[in-house]
């Protein structure tokens, strides 16, 4: 498959959004590790404008972009290994040393725990159990790889068990169904479904085991991006399509703002008017990843000598950003600084944070597994090993 810019361009937004996101979680008057003195009901605005699409998203292109991996790989065996070992093992080091401090100060600061960090991790963070409610150990924002991970196994096992042939036509077929107004007429009747079956209340758990409100949604989302890489039909859909769902993607949120305020107002009670909140945000969420994926194709597909680099940085800033923004917002509470204050501090201090991570794990051999890197190439030992090796003049 060619490279799609593009997609590179879109994956590294929709990280980018959620370390905003995350940041914008330590405002917001929803539940979250550790919070502000007083949150911000009007934070849940921008918060609700990207939440209904921003995972699903960030499913897709990582469904696109193990595509590319694939076709790069040694046949299915060798690419599900390459991505274990790209996968897990970066989630159980981030579990064991980097994520401790969250649940830690979720507990201090929410359930009156008076343990030291480091009493926490040795006595209690390992229990394999539950404390004030709080599963440990834990992945917690991990649960995306560690789901991305089932995902491509999943894949995998469908690809090794299908006939070459029947693959190729189920391609064909899929890519006829998503032509056209298909693109958007047929995942929004999926998403109905979902929400049928699930209630317009339903929420996922990312506890992995029995989370079929997750799976429904998130599957979906990294076949689709698996499939795009070699779907043109698909594409001159999207590329005809984005705007309008662009268009249907505003109007979805239009509508999930206004319950919202209404709400808020206390003009209707939060427990009604569930189900066009709920439609409005299926909704714009799909469409909003049509629109996206058009922008990206149409705007984005172009290269630059930062994307390498970012491309690359993606995986080790997941990995820190939430533990930065949790630490720091929990030491920023001794300060009682204006909301302003804490934001910049946050955003300045996560970015720093995230870059240092990066720059100090990809240059040591020994850490960039840990963090998520590709181990070093090995140099040749001599000129003629030079030599014989392809692409190395």
């Amino acid at each position: 498959m060619e490279r799609h810019y593009g997609m590179d361009w879109l994956r590294i937004g929709a990280f980018a959004l959620l370390i905003l996101y995350h940041i914008g979680m330590f405002f917001v008057p929803w539940g979250w590790h550790v919070k502000t003195a007083v949150p911000l009901g009007w934070v849940q605005l921008p918060m609700l404008a990207t939440n209904a699409w921003r995972l699903p998203l960030l499913f897709t292109v990582s469904g696109f972009a193990t595509a590319a991996v694939l076709g790069k790989s040694m046949g299915i065996g060798s690419f599900l290994r390459d991505r274990t070992v790209r996968l897990i093992v970066p989630t159980l080091f981030a579990a064991v040393l980097i994520i401790p401090p969250q649940p830690w100060i979720e507990l201090v600061t929410q359930h009156g725990y008076a343990g030291s960090l480091w009493h926490f991790w040795m006595g209690d963070y390992f229990r394999f159990g539950t404390l004030d409610g709080i599963v440990l150990p834990t992945w917690q924002h991990l649960w995306f790889v560690v789901y991305l991970w089932v995902y491509t196994l999943a894949l995998g096992a469908i690809l090794a068990l299908t006939p070459g042939a029947a693959r190729a036509s189920f391609a064909r077929f899929a890519d006829d169904l998503l032509s056209g107004s298909g693109l958007l007429l047929v995942p929004l009747a999926w998403l109905a479904v979902h929400m049928a079956i699930g209630g317009p209340r339903a929420e996922p758990t990312h506890a992995l085991v029995g989370d079929w409100t997750a799976h429904r949604m998130y599957f979906p989302a990294f076949a689709f991006g698996f499939f795009l890489a070699d779907a043109p039909r698909t594409w001159a859909a999207i590329r005809r399509w984005w705007r309008v769902a662009g268009v249907l993607a505003i109007l979805g949120f239009a509508v999930v703002a206004g319950i919202l305020l209404l709400w808020m107002a206390g003009v209707v009670p939060d427990t009604e008017l569930g189900l066009p909140f709920a439609a409005g945000r299926l909704t714009m969420g799909w469409c909003a990843i049509v629109a996206l994926i058009g922008l990206a194709d149409s705007f984005w597909n172009r290269d630059h000598p930062w994307r390498r680099t970012l491309t690359e940085a993606v995986f080790p800033f997941y990995i820190i950003h939430q533990t930065i923004i949790v630490v720091l917002g929990w030491y920023l509470l001794r300060f009682a600084l204006p909301p302003a204050a804490e934001f910049a501090a946050l955003l300045v201090a996560t970015v720093a944070g995230c870059w240092l991570f990066y720059f100090g794990g990809r240059e040591a051999g020994w850490l960039r597994p840990l963090i998520g890197l590709r181990p070093l190439a090995r140099r040749p030992r001599s000129a003629t090993e030079a030599a014989s090796i392809p692409g190395v003049p």
